[in-house]
């Protein structure tokens, strides 16, 4: 018999570094009886934080998965639960797993509140329409503020924030909760460990007027979102029953109009049960989140999948891991359909059938064995040769390609070797399941130097690239100093002719061009190519090698060899050889108009700016500000919050090597700072001609 869906929930946890997450999930799996010992992060023995690197730095970096039951309302449900990694350089793991979660909650911090990264996840979660339960912890801290939170969640993130409790004391005097829902006090006992550990009791006197005036918003904002409570709630408020009012706000909750929120402490197990009866509650079920949407492969149409059984199987692939013993493990959502262990399926990207050999339910890094999948389920396949994040897999009789994830380009390198010569092989071979794995971390050669360069989204990153690489795969590198990841653009528009010819005897090489190039349109990537030739002067079957010249063309700059981004070429005329033209005389004549034109062109070089936030005591504040002038910074804004200044800034990552430990220095190590990727803005004139000269690059004219 298929399970009821209505009993499930996908959901993540989600936050800012340091807001609890890993400790919240801990505790679910705690008293969801997945785990009968407390895992603690501090202590390394968080079961879902199992990398070794993860529990000697105490901070998530791979998000993990797992499946857990709670029982709420007479009725068993199952959770699929993701928890994700807070810090920036690892944004992508966050990123894919809401691409694939039904619901989320969104972790803060009592005393830290909503901090940048809490607005970035907030944002991502707000880009896949992905509900949310706001869950404020660490209400036993001192500072902690529940209320404090609400107003800049509403303020920052634009929330419409709705408490469904409020705190009984804070900090020390954190005693429990008031549910405003059934208008009761859960009194939690300090010391027990027991799955119950509170007494529901009557609202204490000194509670009994704050609660009743937070029930009334309460009512107030399930009320707007449904129109029959509205009508009940001006006539007579209390005569709004519990049922209805859960149902209201669930409702509201799907629609993402509002975020219910709740408090607790995770580490000194408070809460947690009544946040798992609010993810039962107001998080929907696959049922809720409706059909799926993606295309016919063969035709191009669109193709609707239900959330059930009956229908043809489709999944999406949001993650590749490799696992010592099972080998490469693809984690996939299912949306539709059943796929039994076995079976083979489509994979729409490559167009190939592959056999999925095993299915597992996972649990952070172990596997238990299923026989099948249904839709609805997060599980984990092994069996396929070639398949990376974002594939969608499909019965091959009912093809469909679902929306696929966009990744950021990594923004900064490191050239790396083997210490010994025989470890050349298996460098080779780890490099590439990590690129497997992570989509934001790339592997290239250098042509000039011969050095392999790793590059990925932040020094943390290639920090633990390069432990896994030590321990993992038993490579012992070198490394050199970080380099940026730098572009090049062109920004003004050339008309160029390109005549190639070559005559070495026998039969010649000719192709002759004459090709608009300038900037792409604005938001186009890549090469956006336009035919204009009329009267057949270049023929059909040329044309093709003309595009696919300068797409390879764009790989190296004219200026320092770096990548260029986009470009706009419009093949305006040409001419042919009737016997010496071919298909790779045009690519090359192609290839040397890029070299050619390009530098009448005004090219330019981009370099990455980062969105940098620095949170510092007021004493601190004059010399960080001028240390950010010094690194070409450009402050926007400057806010105050309790007991601290907050300078937010775009800095160009050139300048921010290192920034961590000079910002401890100048603060004696009281400021803290979060650093992301934001845009790729120009190099000043000076400074473009020392990283040019830098590079060594010079352009090969000789193809």
């Amino acid at each position: 018999m298929a399970r009821d869906l209505k009993f499930t929930r996908n959901i993540g946890i989600m936050a800012h570094i340091d807001a609890g997450k890993t400790t919240t999930s801990e505790r679910i799996l705690y008293y969801t009886g997945k785990t009968h010992k407390l895992g603690e992060v501090h202590e390394g023995g968080a079961t879902m934080d199992w990398m070794v690197q993860e529990q000697e730095r105490g901070i998530t970096i791979t998000s993990a998965a797992t499946t857990a039951f709670w029982n709420y309302n007479g009725n068993q449900y199952q959770i699929n639960l993701i928890d994700t990694p807070g810090h920036v350089d690892f944004t992508v793991e966050v990123e894919r797993s809401l691409r694939v979660l039904d619901g989320t909650v969104a972790t803060f911090c009592a005393v830290g509140r909503v901090q940048p990264q809490s607005e970035t996840v907030w944002r991502q979660a707000d880009k896949y329409g992905v509900p949310k339960i706001a869950y404020v912890n660490k209400m036993d801290r001192v500072g902690a503020d529940f209320f404090a939170v609400i107003d800049e969640m509403k303020e920052k993130l634009g929330a419409r924030a709705v408490p469904i409790c409020i705190p009984i004391g804070a900090e020390d005097k954190f005693d429990g909760i008031i549910d405003l829902v059934a208008m009761k006090a859960m009194i939690y006992d300090h010391n027990s460990e027991e799955l119950v550990n509170y007494q529901v009791t009557e609202i204490p006197e000194k509670y009994v007027d704050e609660a009743a005036a937070w029930r009334e918003k309460l009512v107030e904002a399930a009320a707007e979102y449904d129109e029959t409570l509205m009508e009940k709630f001006f006539e007579d408020p209390d005569s709004i029953t519990e049922d209805e009012l859960i149902a209201a706000l669930r409702a509201a909750t799907i629609d993402m109009a509002i975020v219910p929120a709740c408090c607790g402490s995770s580490f000194k197990n408070k809460g947690v049960q009544f946040l798992l009866n609010a993810v039962m509650r107001y998080l929907p079920s696959p049922l809720d989140k409706g059909a799926v949407k993606g295309t016919n492969p063969n035709t191009g149409d669109e193709e609707i999948r239900e959330s059930s059984v009956k229908e043809p199987f489709a999944a999406l692939v949001f993650k590749i891991a490799t696992d010592p013993f099972v080998g490469r493990l693809a984690f996939m959502r299912a949306y539709s359909g059943k796929l039994d262990a076995g079976s083979y399926v489509l994979n729409t990207r490559t167009g190939k059938k592959e056999r999925v050999s095993r299915l597992f339910q996972m649990h952070s890094n172990k596997q238990n064995p299923i026989e099948f999948v249904e839709a609805g389920d997060i599980c984990a396949a092994v069996g396929f040769k070639d398949l990376r994040t974002g594939d969608t897999i499909c019965f091959e009789q009912n093809p469909i390609t679902l929306e696929s994830m966009e990744f950021p380009d990594p923004v900064i390198g490191l050239a790396v070797e083997p210490k010994t010569q025989k470890d050349l092989d298996k460098l080779g071979i780890a490099l590439a399941k990590l690129a497997e794995e992570d989509p934001t971390f790339t592997v290239k050669t250098d042509h000039e130097t011969g050095q392999t360069v790793i590059s990925g989204m932040g020094e943390l990153h290639l920090d633990i690239i390069v432990d896994r690489l030590r321990r993992e795969f038993g490579v012992d590198i070198n490394q050199g100093a970080p380099q940026v990841n730098y572009k090049e653009a062109i920004t003004q528009t050339v008309q160029h002719r390109e005549v190639f010819k070559k005559q070495t005897g026998g039969r010649g090489k000719f192709a002759d061009i004459i090709v608009e190039i300038g900037p792409a349109d604005e938001g186009v990537t890549g090469l956006q190519f336009v035919d204009e030739v009329k009267g057949g002067n270049v023929p059909k079957e040329f044309i093709p090698s003309v595009e696919k010249g300068f797409k390879s063309a764009m790989a190296n700059g004219v200026l320092a060899g770096y990548e260029v981004p986009s470009l706009k070429v419009t093949l305006k005329d040409g001419s042919f050889h009737p016997v010496d033209s071919d298909q790779l005389s045009f690519e090359l004549a192609a290839r040397l108009a890029f070299r050619h034109a390009c530098p009448k062109a005004r090219p330019v070089l981009l370099e990455p700016i980062m969105s940098l936030e620095v949170v510092t005591p007021e004493d601190y504040m004059g010399d960080i500000v001028g240390d950010l002038n010094r690194r070409r910074g450009q402050i926007n804004a400057m806010d105050s919050t309790i007991g601290a200044r907050i300078v937010k800034a775009y800095v160009p990552l050139a300048e921010q090597f290192g920034y961590v430990t000079i910002l401890r220095t100048i603060s004696s190590g009281r400021a803290t700072s979060t650093m992301s990727f934001d845009h790729y803005a120009e190099v000043p004139a000076g400074l473009a001609k020392e990283v040019i000269e830098k590079s060594g690059y010079k352009a090969d004219d000789d193809e």
